[in-house]
């Protein structure tokens, strides 16, 4: 294989990969972005929602805070979240700075308010564009630095581990069908979340789990991965695609009526249809099962004429163009996989438990949003850890290189077949939506963790496997490594639900989940050891 020398490798071209290399290219080091399609095709680009910042006159950092760990239900780490809610004031300002235009009332900064927060404070730009904006500014801004090289259609397939240090990555430039070798002092993988891996997803095609499954192979550590968010409200027209209908649109007056009409999440919870996404999520599939319903409805009709049409112009012509009028008529929906709170481990400046790789964004498990994210946390948490992982890295640098570690346990890549990889992807999607879904059960759970580490047995492939098939392979990982621990954790807490655990248990349960590469059981990280990206761990159920 060709074999390339760089100073820094960052996998993922979303608002956490940006922002790290623009952290990197200020200390005039060198920085290879690899991304799989086009740069501006990320995870960051379908974000419609907005930014949380605490910017307005009516709230205050110590606000923010007390929401998001609200939400995290008691597995944010508070070191965490300060760092989030602090730094992220300061640089949201900084993306003003560079040229990212949010909507505005006159002159002033326009807050809206989404499910769990106290206070408006959700940035949003052309209504439910917003992603797409910061990506925008994010891409002219790294645009002016010489020494970032883009470059796109290049997918990685492993991450090379070498004596226990990360030394580069391997990928294959899919504009010539070769593998290459980049060698590089630190590598960041910021490549978004895992969707894909479920039936029902509002995730783009991208989210196949890369960066876990990637950081699991070379040998770092996963984190609180049993915790995947479910949209409340995508899109369920028979036909169309599970169009992500946004959190703002119920913050801006939107209801959730059954099928007869009824508005139910008023008996469900005190914010009725601003409850925080798991308690909205379970409700709506509680409700179906009672009811014996296909869908329920978003009900934006009793709001001012043209208002949905102006304020969320996007959803609005997605929808019309599905058949569905969101001005004149109820819109049917349904809960969809959305967003994993878990991932590769790291402390609070990015660095995973393998030197010389460091992780960021929806690819990373830092402990800021717990067992739940927030509304509008994401992109904020993007945003703060890939600056500080991008500072961090050329500092461990400068510090003389990435330490030396002990040998981490690392896994082959295993993949299926080319001509099997569409039908495993198929399989995987199915077993994760059925039993690692909304509501999971024992039993359920256990088949999961069975089934999906038979898929294939095969042993490596070789010569160098396709695109197709790694991402089959990366997806098989992830809803295995999830799996694993749903199963393990006895409780409902956040995101995660177990039908015989309906409660919270603070006395057994109180912890982070961990899992090793190599280990055979699902292991308990205490609260407060993510901050130092130290700490023992007691063994749990597997």
């Amino acid at each position: 294989m060709e074999t390339i020398q760089t100073d820094f490798a960052v996998i993922g071209s979303g608002i956490a990969g940006l922002r790290a290399a623009i952290e990197i290219a200020e200390t005039q080091r060198s920085v290879w972005l690899l991304t799989k399609d086009l740069a501006e095709d990320s995870n960051t680009r379908w974000a419609q929602g907005g930014i949380a910042a605490a910017l307005s006159d009516e709230d205050r950092i110590w606000i923010h805070e007390a929401d998001t760990l609200a939400a995290g239900d008691g597995l944010s780490e508070p070191s965490a979240v300060r760092i989030l809610v602090e730094d992220g004031a300061r640089l949201v300002i900084e993306l003003i700075d560079w040229g990212t235009e949010f909507d505005r009332e006159g002159f002033r900064l326009a807050f809206t308010r989404e499910g769990a927060h106290s206070a408006n404070r959700i940035l949003h730009a052309q209504g439910d564009s917003t992603g797409r904006e910061i990506v925008r500014a994010l891409l002219l801004k790294a645009a002016t630095y010489p020494n970032i090289r883009f470059v796109p259609h290049a997918f990685t397939a492993e991450a090379i581990a070498e004596e226990g240090v990360c030394r580069g990555v391997r990928f294959i430039d899919e504009t010539d069908g070769r593998w290459r070798v980049l060698r590089a002092q630190g590598v960041l993988l910021a490549t978004g979340g895992c969707g894909q891996m479920y039936r029902e997803t509002t995730n783009p095609p991208q989210a196949t789990g890369d960066g876990v499954a990637l950081g699991w192979r070379a040998g770092a550590e996963v984190l609180d991965q049993e915790f995947i968010q479910f949209h409340p409200t995508a899109l369920a027209l028979r036909g169309s695609p599970r169009f992500l209908l946004s959190e703002a649109l119920r913050g801006e007056g939107g209801v959730l009526r059954d099928s007869e009409g009824r508005r139910f999440m008023t008996d469900v919870h005190p914010r009725a249809e601003l409850a925080p996404r798991d308690v909205v999520s379970r409700a709506i599939v509680q409700h179906l099962r009672r009811t014996h319903g296909d869908a329920v409805f978003l009900d934006m009709t009793h709001l001012p004429a043209a208002f949905v049409r102006s304020r969320f112009p996007r959803i609005y012509e997605t929808c019309l163009a599905a058949g569905c009028n969101l001005e004149r008529e109820r819109v049917p929906v349904l809960p969809a996989a959305h967003y994993a709170m878990g991932g590769i481990r790291t402390d609070l400046h990015g660095r995973t438990t393998l030197p010389g790789l460091y992780a960021a964004g929806e690819t990373a498990a830092n402990g800021v949003h717990g067992a739940n994210r927030l509304a509008s946390n994401s992109l904020l948490d993007g945003l703060v850890f890939g600056a500080r992982a991008g500072i961090a890295m050329t500092r461990d640098l400068l510090d003389g290189g990435a330490p030396s570690g002990s040998p981490a346990r690392a896994e082959p890549l295993r993949c299926p077949r080319e001509e099997e990889a569409a039908g495993v992807k198929r399989v995987v999607r199915d077993i994760a939506w059925e039993r690692i879904g909304i509501v999971r059960d024992g039993a359920g759970l256990r088949g999961a963790v069975e089934r999906l580490g038979e898929l294939w047995r095969g042993g490596p492939v070789r010569p160098g496997p396709s695109r197709a098939a790694i991402e089959a392979a990366n997806l098989g990982t992830v809803a295995w490594l999830t799996a694993r621990a749903a199963e393990a954790r006895e409780e409902t807490r956040g995101a995660h639900s177990r039908s015989e655990y309906p409660e919270r248990d603070d006395i057994g349960w109180a912890a982070h989940s961990l899992q090793r590469p190599g280990g055979r059981r699902v292991e308990r990280l205490p609260l407060g050891a993510i901050g130092s990206g130290s700490g023992s761990a007691t063994s749990g159920s597997s």
